[in-house]
């Protein structure tokens, strides 16, 4: 049995710029309306991710923009941006697994809907989370940025609705209700998915820390 672990944590910093009435151009159509907000909502948030490190001296925490990421190899259109490179082991289908995370959605303009550091134990230390990789407790986007991560990485990824929430039940869950009522009344929002917003609506943001794996 082999454990890798990795004590530091990131500590991220998020803000979304300001949207102006004037960015979005008037049509007649409310669903184009829409759609363009969504569209522009989504490049805009980017714009607004840095993140600053407490621990790590050697990377260059800036902003980020659409263009540094690159999509994983058969991933169903995952993007990834690799914020910190791992020096420990790469897991594989059937590893117990521990990360922390940030989930935001990008048709709220980057909405925090949960992150494992407000998750804390009696202590008040924050707690991972853990599952099997492969088990499909996960969404698949989760389970294909982890893949080629290493213990101790940390992963910036936009996931699209295909690889991302497909039913309520697949974690990670935000354990306050309304969280898990804001996140899901948007994902699944009936109308705004009969009216082709669908490839937006579902579009997450995740930062993920490779904490650690163990072999089963």
């Amino acid at each position: 049995m082999t454990i890798q672990y990795q004590a530091c944590h990131p500590l991220p910093l998020f803000s979304v710029p300001q949207i102006s009435s004037s960015k979005i151009y008037a049509t007649s159509s409310s669903v184009t309306r829409r759609k363009a907000l969504s569209i522009f909502t989504f490049t805009t948030v980017f714009s607004g991710l840095a993140f600053s490190d407490s621990c790590s001296t050697n990377y260059s925490w800036s902003k980020t923009a659409i263009s540094d990421f690159v999509e994983l190899p058969n991933s169903g259109g995952v993007k990834a941006l690799d914020l910190r490179v791992g020096d420990g082991e790469t897991p594989a289908n059937g590893d117990k697994v521990a990360i922390h995370y940030y989930g935001r959605l990008a048709a709220k303009q980057g909405w925090r809907f949960d992150s494992t550091y407000d998750h804390k134990d009696g202590t008040g230390e924050p707690i991972p989370f853990e599952f099997i990789l492969g088990s499909g407790k996960v969404i698949s986007g989760i389970d294909t940025a982890l893949r080629s991560m290493k213990v101790g990485g940390i992963r910036r990824v936009i996931i699209p609705p295909s690889e991302g929430y497909q039913n309520t039940f697949q974690e990670p869950i935000p354990p306050n209700f309304f969280d898990r009522q804001r996140l899901f009344t948007t994902i699944f929002n009936p109308t705004r998915l009969a009216n082709g917003e669908g490839s937006t609506l579902g579009t997450l943001i995740f930062d993920i820390e490779l904490v650690s794996l163990r072999h089963q």
